[in-house]
Parts: structure tokens; sequence; C-alpha cells
């Protein structure tokens, strides 16, 4: 019996729909992650990206377990000396892009490296419930029946 391995001319896509609202974020990140790189598949290749389309929205409305609303922080650096800087989670979700918080939540959840970067183009975030896929026919799936941890009450 030979080992299957994926072809890039054989991969089958879909399209997923997460409502985040009132999700804790790191289970919603693990859970979009595994999608993205399509490990919850049998045709699962570590070098192909055979993972699906997901489209994450309300993600403004997303929560943290713990004081990490207010007590976590997020760090990134300038280029120049002394140029560290951080942000607040707070901060973050109540300023001008709050779905950077599940983008770097995911991001930070798959492997560094050019596979890693081609996945993450397959995941979109909206703050608002609206979303401009309509016509991908994306399926519902829902987070928070998976498990009762997975939903937190805001």
């Amino acid at each position: 019996m030979k080992t299957f391995s994926q072809k890039n001319e054989t991969v089958e896509k879909k399209w997923i729909l997460i409502d985040a609202e009132g999700l804790v974020v790191g289970r919603l990140a693990s859970l979009v992650a595994l999608r993205l790189r399509g490990k919850h598949k049998a045709t699962y290749t570590p070098h192909i990206d055979d993972g699906d389309n997901v489209i994450i929205v309300n993600a403004d409305k997303v929560v943290f377990t713990g004081k990490k609303y207010t007590d976590k922080t997020y760090y990134w650096h300038t280029g120049h000396p002394g140029g560290i800087k951080e942000r607040k989670a707070r901060q973050i979700l109540e300023g001008r892009f709050p779905e950077r918080v599940v983008e770097k939540a995911v991001e930070r959840m798959l492997p560094e490296g050019p596979l890693a970067r081609q996945q993450l183009r397959n995941l979109r975030v909206y703050s608002g419930s609206n979303h401009p896929h309509e016509a991908q026919k994306p399926e519902a799936l829902d987070v928070a029946a998976l498990n009762s941890k997975n939903k937190r009450a805001a």
C-alpha cells in the first residue's frame, strides 16, 4: 500500500463561514488554523495548501478569558533603536481595526514559512456581520456547538 500524497491540481477547497460573536479568541484561532492547513481532511499533505477558505464575521465581538482583555500586550518593533511598541488587547478591539486580534492569533498558530503565508491568504476577517463572499456560497460552521468552552458570555 502506497502513502497518499495530494497534488496541487486535485485540491478541493470549500468556503467556511464562522460567526465569532462571543467566541473565545484562542479556541477560535486554533480551529481556524487547523482548517487553513487542511489537517481536518483525510487528504492532508504537509507541503501542499490543502486547507479551506475561512470567512470570519463579527470579529470585533470576540472575547478573552481571564484578565487578557485588559492585560494582554501585543508588541512590535519599528526597526529603529529603542523602537519597541506595545498595545493592549482592549485598545485594539476598541480601536479602528479590531479584526487584527483574530488575524494575529491565527497567524501565530501557523508555522512560519512560505506555505503558511499562502494559507493565511485564505483567511478573511471582517469586524461586522457583512462580507462580500456570498457568491462562493460558504457553509456556516457553528464553533460554539463544538465545545461548551468555545463560547463565553461577554
